[in-house]
């Protein structure tokens, strides 16, 4: 635990701490009397009442659309299903604004909806919520999938057997099994929702606006910090009490699970209602995600003289975009995929061993370390950007002019997926098997090697997959670290969003639609890697 202690302590608490303290302190003494002030004014209780409720109705939704998409990955052998899981995960790396500014073009005006039937849905909860099914569709299929496709179906076809029915035999066998990865994904879809910033601000308009939102406009436009640093201390007071409801319900749900190949466990679809059922999530995933993204592809290629590479062209100048750079936009991709790969190394060493330590040892002071290992994810990422800012620049750690400061601050959106995705797996693994190599003469580290890594190397690549897209997509702590002549692929989109002519509209198209497919293919060569004969239980 000393590593992953160290880090969070260093790279997350001290900023955070440092923040909240100048928003608190005045002439050197604190004034907790301001949180009351805040708390107490009508306008901030609305935003707490619509970040509440509308991330639960998104959590609600995901999971309704989502859970049976991560039944299909699991449990269903197709055509293109490498490819398709790789192209349900490219939403969930993409810059906030960048998806804010596609469902803007199918629901507001002049869009997909209203060309189509003249409805629109822009400054409505139903944009909002649509958006962030869009982005956490794939926590849920990859986070439950992952679990559900190396469960030994025999267990289900035993009860069966035994006289229970179908559903009866999923309910007591199968859901017990996957109430973990479950719950740690619909804490993770919570998370990304009441923190949801883009999204809101983009489709919401003046109406909506959450925690996130509101310390942002606190902090940037009104100049506000104390009113900032209440409303950051009440998003981390509720992300710590959920997260140690969810612990404690882990807790209770927590068996040895017999775990096998996932291939073993897939199979073509058979009879009407599989059929159907895989139709559905083709459809649901076709409508939800294809579209948007068909859309910024569109856009991408739609230029003043008609569609051509004619975007993609003024990549290649600093120029043509208006001086909006101090280097061409396109080396913003080289700069993304150096810091993603860096950020993912970082975040599978600390995650790993957190992971690891929390598989290992009981107690109060560990549980509620696994339960602080998730606070980056419901941290205002504006409150992290302006920490590193004041606190990282000093010796020893003056790092405002390194390259290595936008990786440490990746990674700390990075580590909670790993953990989160390995430990479900790593808790299941029976710890008879650590005993018996033990009593044949295995050290730990070998008894780690052997036995616990070739069960958990499948949910091991499915951690670096995911650390590496959220590093690529990673916006809020990046766009106020990132230097002018080093900018990231969503730093980059952002700036070029931000400046009107259709130039810049279609070239932050054109650095969203490559980095789709820098993540498509990224993940594609994830999925066709398989364990060996040696690592199957």
């Amino acid at each position: 635990m000393a590593v992953p202690v160290a880090f969070f302590a260093l790279f997350f608490a001290y900023p955070v701490a440092a923040i909240v303290g100048r928003g608190l302190k005045d002439a050197g003494r604190w004034q907790f009397g301001r949180i009351g002030e805040v708390l107490g004014r009508p306008e901030i209780l609305d935003v707490l009442w619509f970040t509440t409720w509308q991330a639960l109705a998104s959590t609600a939704l995901t999971l309704i659309l989502a859970l049976p998409g991560a039944y299909v990955f699991a449990r269903f052998d197709f055509p293109g299903k490498q490819l398709l899981r790789a192209v349900v995960t490219v939403p969930f790396v993409l810059p906030t604004v960048v998806v804010g500014t596609a469902f803007l073009a199918l629901l507001g005006r002049g869009g997909f909806l209203d060309e189509l039937w003249g409805v629109r849905l822009d400054t409505t909860v139903w944009a909002i919520l649509l958006a962030h099914v869009f982005f956490n569709y794939a926590v849920v299929v990859r986070t439950v999938g992952g679990l559900w496709a190396q469960l030994d179906p025999r267990q289900e076809e035993a009860a069966r057997v035994l006289g229970a029915g179908r559903f009866a035999a999923w309910r007591r066998v199968t859901l017990p099994a996957l109430a973990p990865a479950v719950a740690a994904a619909a804490l993770m879809v919570f998370l990304f929702t009441f923190t949801s910033f883009g999204v809101v601000q983009i489709l919401g308009g003046p109406a909506f606006s959450t925690l996130e939102v509101e310390i942002y406009r606190q902090t940037a436009q009104l100049l506000d910090l104390p009113t900032a640093a209440v409303l950051t201390l009440v998003q981390f007071a509720a992300v710590g009490a959920i997260l140690a409801v969810h612990a404690w319900t882990v807790r209770r749900r927590e068996t040895a699970l017999k775990l096998v190949d996932p291939e073993q466990t897939a199979r073509r679809p058979r009879g009407a209602g599989q059929w159907a059922l895989l139709g559905g999530v083709l459809l649901t995933v076709l409508v939800l995600i294809l579209l948007p993204l068909g859309v910024l592809v569109e856009r991408s290629f739609d230029g003043p003289g008609g569609y051509g590479f004619g975007f993609y062209g003024a990549l290649q100048s600093a120029d043509a975009s208006g001086s909006t750079f101090l280097v061409p936009p396109l080396e913003a991709v080289w700069n993304s995929l150096r810091y993603a790969l860096v950020a993912t190394l970082i975040a599978l060493v600390v995650g790993g061993l957190a992971a690891a330590a929390l598989t290992r040892r009981a107690g109060r002071l560990v549980r509620g370390f696994d339960a602080l290992l998730m606070l980056p994810l419901g941290v205002s990422a504006v409150t992290v950007g302006f920490g590193f800012l004041i606190t990282l620049d000093k010796p020893p750690l003056d790092l405002r002019t390194s390259w290595i400061l936008v990786p440490l601050a990746q990674a700390l959106v990075g580590v909670p997926f790993v953990v989160r995705t390995m430990l479900p797996v790593l808790r299941a693994v029976d710890g008879r098997l650590r005993e018996a190599a033990a009593v044949l003469g295995a050290s730990p580290l070998r008894a780690w090697r052997e036995v616990d890594l070739p069960l958990v190397r499948r949910a091991l690549l499915v951690a670096a997959g995911f650390a590496f897209a959220v590093s690529l997509g990673e916006f809020g702590a990046t766009v106020f670290i990132a230097r002018p002549d080093n900018p990231t692929l969503p730093v980059a989109v952002a700036r070029l969003l931000g400046r009107s002519g259709e130039l810049n509209y279609g070239q932050a198209m054109a650095l969203s639609t490559i980095l789709m497919l820098v993540c498509a293919v990224s993940l594609l060569l994830l999925e066709r890697i398989r364990t060996d004969r040696s690592g199957e239980f």
